[in-house]
Order: C-alpha cells, then sequence, then structure tokens
C-alpha cells in the first residue's frame, strides 16, 4: 500500500490537473465560508517544527515511541502515526486497540478550568445540556454553540468538585470564548487553562491495565465516572472516556509540565504484560463509532441538527443559554418539515480501494448515477469488522434516508479493482458497529425520546 499511495503522489498533479476547482454544484449557500472542496490531494510538503506551536509535556515522549508524523490540534503538535506504512500503518495500530490496549498522547485536549461560586451557572449558561444534572465526579459530552446555534466545541466536560470544572477540549480554542462571554455576563468565577495533560489508555485490555495501576477500584468507575488517583506518587483524575467505541479511560496528570515523564514511563512498564502499544488517535474507530472530529465533521457554522447531535440540544431545558433561541426555532422548523440547511449528516458504506490512511481531501458525493456533486465525505476509513469502506458523509436533505444509494469520488490512490474512481455506495445507519458503552443518543433512542438530559 504505502508503494501504491507513493506512486500516487507523484501521479497525482498529471491525473487531476484541472481537477483543483472548488465545485459549485454542491450547495453551500447556508454558509459563509463555505467548505474548500476542491480535490488538491496529497501535498509533499515537510512540517515545520517551530515555537509559534507548542509542544506538549509528552511530546518528546511521543517522538521516542516512535512517532513519525504529527498534526496540529489546538493549537499544539498532535502525535498522528507510530507504525511506518511499509509497516502496515495505522491498521497496525488498530488492531492493538481492538485486540489489546493501547495509550495516546492527547496533551491537546487542553483543560480549561471554571472554577469559583457561579461555575454551574456559567457552565449552565454556555453548554446546551443542563450542567445542574452533572454531580461531582462525573462527566458528560456536551457541545457550546454561538448565538446561531453553530457548534463552537464538543468537549468532555469533567465536574471535578461542586464549585469546579473543566472542559477538556476538542480542536478549537474555547478559552477565549468562555473568558468573552463572562466579561459581558459578570459570573464570579474564574476561567483559565491549567497544568493538566490527558493520556487516553484504548482497548479490552484497558480496565486490566487500569486495575494494576490504581487498584480493584477503578472497575468501578461508571461510564463519565471519575475518580481520583497517583501515577508514581503524582495525582491524576481517572475518567472512563475516549474517543472510540472500546473501553477506555483517560488519565489526567496534574502539574503535567513536571512529572510527564513519570506517568508515561509507569504506565509503559505497566503495560508491557498487557501488549501495550503507543498508538494515534484511532479515526477508523471512533468512525464506527459515530463519534465526530471537530474542524472535520463539524465547526462554528454546523447546527447540532445537521450532524447527529440533535440529542444534545434538551426540550426540558427551562434555563437560558447561549444559542436556544435559534436552536429551538431550528427545531421547530425540522418538525415542520422546512429545514434551514442544505446538507445533513449521513452515514455511508461504499466501494473501492480500502481506505486505510487519514484523507487528503473531502472527497465528493454525487447521486447514483454519478453526475455532479452534491455533497462530500467529511471521514472515511476501512473497517476490517464490516469488510467495507465506511464513512460520514453531507449529502441533500433529501437524500438522507437509510438504503439510499450514492456515487463517491475517491483519489486514485482509492480506485477500485477495475480503475474506476467513482464507486457505489449506500446509506446507512451510526453508529455502524456497537460501542462498550452505548453514548447518550443511542439511550435517549431506545426511550423512545429525540434528547438526552
Amino acid at each position: 500500500m504505502a508503494v501504491k499511495f507513493e506512486q500516487a503522489l507523484l501521479d497525482y498533479p498529471q491525473q487531476r490537473a484541472g481537477a483543483a476547482r472548488q465545485p459549485d454544484s454542491v450547495d453551500q449557500s447556508d454558509r459563509r465560508v463555505p467548505i474548500n472542496l476542491r480535490q488538491s490531494g496529497p501535498t509533499p510538503v515537510e512540517m515545520l517544527i517551530s515555537t509559534r506551536v507548542r509542544k506538549s509535556p509528552y511530546w518528546h515522549l511521543a517522538y521516542e515511541a516512535g512517532c513519525w508524523r504529527a498534526t496540529v490540534y489546538n493549537r499544539m503538535y498532535h502525535p498522528r502515526g507510530y507504525v511506518r506504512p511499509e509497516d502496515g500503518g495505522a491498521m497496525v495500530e488498530y488492531e492493538s486497540l481492538i485486540h489489546d490496549v493501547t495509550m495516546w498522547n492527547v496533551a491537546v485536549e487542553r483543560q480549561i478550568q471554571v472554577k469559583g461560586p457561579d461555575a454551574e451557572r456559567f457552565v449552565n449558561y454556555v453548554i446546551t445540556r443542563d450542567a445542574t444534572k452533572i454531580k461531582p465526579m462525573r462527566g458528560k459530552y456536551v457541545i457550546l454553540c454561538n448565538e446561531e446555534g453553530g457548534i463552537l466545541n464538543d468537549p468532555v466536560l469533567l465536574r471535578v468538585a461542586e464549585d469546579e470544572f473543566w472542559f477538556s477540549l476538542s480542536d478549537s480554542d474555547l478559552e477565549f470564548w468562555l473568558r468573552g462571554v463572562n466579561i459581558g455576563m459578570g459570573f464570579n468565577v474564574t476561567i483559565a487553562e491549567i497544568d493538566v495533560a490527558p493520556v487516553q489508555i484504548q482497548g479490552p485490555k484497558s480496565e486490566a491495565l487500569m486495575a494494576d495501576l490504581f487498584g480493584e477500584r477503578v472497575k468501578e468507575i461508571p461510564y463519565y465516572g471519575l475518580m481520583e488517583g497517583q501515577v508514581a506518587g503524582h495525582d491524576v483524575i481517572i475518567s472512563q472516556t475516549g474517543f472510540t467505541g472500546e473501553k477506555g479511560y483517560e488519565i489526567y496528570l496534574k502539574e503535567a509540565t513536571k512529572y510527564a515523564e513519570d506517568l508515561w514511563y509507569t504506565v509503559l512498564a505497566a503495560g508491557e504484560a498487557h501488549n501495550l502499544r503507543v498508538i494515534a488517535p484511532a479515526h477508523h474507530r471512533r468512525i464506527a463509532a459515530g463519534i465526530l472530529s471537530w474542524g472535520q465533521d463539524v465547526d462554528q457554522e454546523t447546527l447540532p441538527f445537521q450532524c447527529n447531535l440533535a440529542y444534545q440540544v434538551p426540550r426540558n431545558k427551562d434555563a437560558d443559554y447561549i444559542g436556544k433561541q435559534k436552536l429551538e426555532k431550528v427545531r421547530e422548523q425540522l418538525d415542520a418539515g422546512r429545514p434551514p440547511f442544505s446538507h445533513i449528516m449521513v452515514g455511508i458504506r461504499f466501494g473501492g480501494g480500502q481506505v486505510t490512511d487519514y484523507a487528503n481531501d473531502f472527497w465528493l458525493v454525487s447521486g447514483p448515477e454519478g453526475g455532479d456533486p452534491e455533497g462530500y465525505v467529511t471521514s472515511p476509513w476501512y473497517s476490517p469488522e464490516l469488510e467495507t469502506n465506511i464513512g460520514l458523509a453531507y449529502v441533500p436533505f433529501d437524500l438522507r434516508a437509510v438504503g439510499t444509494r450514492l456515487t463517491v469520488h475517491l483519489p486514485v490512490e482509492y480506485a477500485a479493482t477495475d480503475g474506476s474512481t467513482a464507486v457505489e455506495a449506500e446509506v446507512v445507519e451510526v453508529p455502524f458497529r456497537p460501542s462498550v458503552n452505548p453514548n447518550a443518543r443511542e439511550r435517549a433512542r431506545a426511550k423512545g425520546i429525540d434528547f438526552a438530559d
């Protein structure tokens, strides 16, 4: 596969000559800044490592563990590959995740602390879900929206004390927004990033490894529950959360700038008995679980109702919050059959060669007969369990039904065996395969409601 990809990289300018024009057939009239849908492909440039972007406390340790490529996430370098392509690449890392246990450097999930007498009221004002229902030492997956209902961030929110919350951020800098909101509102809180950096421990053997580190009581942590502990004598918060559908935990190290090595090497040593591998975030598994990636699947112009996050907008939250008026209006429009947006997210299965690495572009989607593009794929990958390519995609609202046939336009490196780059696709249910812990959307659906408390 590596040779095939490298050849495709060399051939790309010739094969894609003239194909980088922004498609005008995809309706993006409901966006101020359209998604860049030019098919410009892989570009053989080198990432510049400089002091303008932060190195996390674990950066050097990730490099020591074999990190060979990275991206930038939350203005911090983020490891995105340990196994080289010639050795199997991300799919080898995936095998460790679904069969054994893995550790991820996710210090890029910067922790923004909101602390003070008004912490609960402030948090309740900036998230769509009801913060008063989050008890101390519990967490929730939440979204924060702007006044137009667009998603600013979708963090894991940890309530570590009655008067203290941590926003464990996805890839958008939320601290400035939170501070700006409070300048106008004047809640009695302090807002600041803190020196806490998490690692994720993910995979079916994660519980056994965590029990070796923290004792049997770690097995009692409920999904989105928290626990205090120590690693190598240093204080941590543990949560049963993660960016996969596998069993997993996060270890939030306090004073991480000082003690990163102590945590990292302690986990590595304990992990030897469980076949631990250090890997990059497994986007192939999170796609299968229907977990979204901010900036890739959603952004500040995406409404929750467009991207399978309608359940994050409660029908029974009396308290005001930013975006509430807009979101309630959008829900009324949807209930009346008049969606105020052109595209909606669906899950798709599609053909072609096995997609075993990150996409360089938002691949284009047409109707079942091909023709001009009408939508685009945001997150594609190959699922070994389902033996097919899967992906998240935005399609016109009237093409959203499960079973709808589509056409996906692939880059040359993933062409079908007959050389075709226009392959058949079908809209399917999300998540694509079961998760160890059903998420709040699935639990709400099982209750016959369209929102989660």
